[in-house]
């Protein structure tokens, strides 16, 4: 059975039919054509497919379409204005915390919640809100080093 729901996804609306079963993440990436929210375990529990959520993180992947109905998200592709990427997904690259990929788009959506509402982390606060995104490449350091440079690149552009 299809539903109608009304997304507002990276700044644009859409209004689609789908199968109340669907997830956000499933929409996204099959109906809207949105490939850079990647799906991972498929249970919430490695941080691949997150995105953000009316402003706030979440699991793609758990999160029903039809729940998501009114919602604004905002994935990956969501981030760039302008051709010019995010300062969090220039430190990514600047600090070398992307190697094979896949689970740097959850891992910046991630840090760009965390940031807006910690915009001065510890170090021990970035390991804390990244401890739901999973990564087998970087050993973490990079990743926490680039989350940290982005927070105050950020604070000093305000």
């Amino acid at each position: 059975m299809k539903i109608p729901i009304n997304l507002n996804i990276n700044g644009d609306p859409y209004e689609l039919y789908v199968e109340t079963h669907l997830s956000l993440l499933d929409v996204l990436r099959d109906v809207v054509g949105l490939t850079g929210t990647n799906r991972g375990c498929n249970q919430g529990d490695c941080g691949a497919c997150t995105v953000l959520f009316n402003g706030k993180a979440v699991n793609s992947c758990l999160l029903l379409a039809a729940d998501a109905d009114g919602g604004e998200i905002v994935t990956i592709e969501g981030l760039d204005r302008e051709g010019k990427l995010n300062p969090i997904q220039q430190t990514f690259i600047d600090e070398g915390a992307v190697q094979c990929g896949y689970c740097s788009p959850g891992m910046i959506m991630q840090a760009i919640s965390f940031l807006e509402e910690n915009p001065e982390p510890t170090e021990i606060q970035v390991k804390e809100a990244i401890e739901g995104n999973l990564c087998r490449c970087t050993g973490y350091k990079k990743i926490v080093n680039a989350i940290m440079k982005a927070s105050e690149i950020l604070r000093n552009s305000k």
